[in-house]
């Protein structure tokens, strides 16, 4: 009588058999300035470490590699995005535009170049969460909107993922002491320190965590 399939296998074969295939590795490339790169603060503490540990914490198999650079503006990461996104790069996030605040940058150049980043996103297939960010109103009023609004209009007309601020985290409730925020700073005012960047991670977390999901349902 014939032995059946299974009795042929070997037991290395029948593990494998037995066993769920396992989910591969996510490698997400974080595109930023001086607050993804982690300015001010030794390595593990910065922005990419931290949420990288955050998600493997959850149970997570990524990968943050961090391509943030220091005073970069949006058309600096244009001019990056395609080296950025090799074959690895499963996805992307996408915080850039604080430094054409501080140059005063026309928001009309500053949505075209993001909108080349996620053109050269969407030409590589990987997914992309876009992170948004709000201009003070010294700049006046019709600044302020054509800023503020680039980023949602953004998300929508490319179809990634949007979260409203990197800040989010950090900012607590309208009843919270604004003394609290001084003491998540670093002495600059401007960037964060390693508590504060941990608190940037768990709001921006949940995310980042549906990015991964678009990658792994795509």
């Amino acid at each position: 009588m014939a032995r059946s399939k299974r009795a042929l296998l070997g037991p290395a074969a029948l593990l494998a058999v037995a066993m769920p295939l396992q989910a591969q590795e996510v490698t997400i490339a974080a595109l930023g300035d001086s607050l993804t790169q982690g300015y001010g603060l030794v390595q593990e503490e910065g922005f990419v470490p931290q949420l990288e540990a955050w998600l493997q914490a959850r149970g997570h198999d990524v990968r943050v590699l961090n391509a943030g650079v220091s005073g970069d503006t949006t058309a600096g990461g244009l001019s990056r995005a395609a080296w950025t996104l090799t074959d690895e790069v499963d996805a992307m996030i996408v915080t850039l535009g604080g430094n054409d605040l501080l140059r005063a940058i026309p928001p009309e150049a500053s949505r075209a170049n993001l909108a080349g980043i996620l053109e050269v996103a969407t030409a590589t297939d990987v997914a992309v969460l876009l992170v948004g960010m709000t201009a003070p109103g010294n700049y006046g009023p019709d600044y302020q909107q054509a800023f503020d609004a680039m980023y949602p209009e953004l998300a929508e007309e490319y179809g990634t993922l949007y979260a409203e601020s990197f800040f989010a985290g950090m900012m607590g409730t309208p009843e919270s002491d604004p003394g609290d925020l001084v003491d998540l700073m670093q002495a600059d005012g401007i960037h964060p320190n390693a508590n504060g960047v941990a608190l940037i991670v768990e709001g921006l977390g949940p995310d980042v965590e549906a990015l991964i999901e678009a990658v792994r349902t795509n």
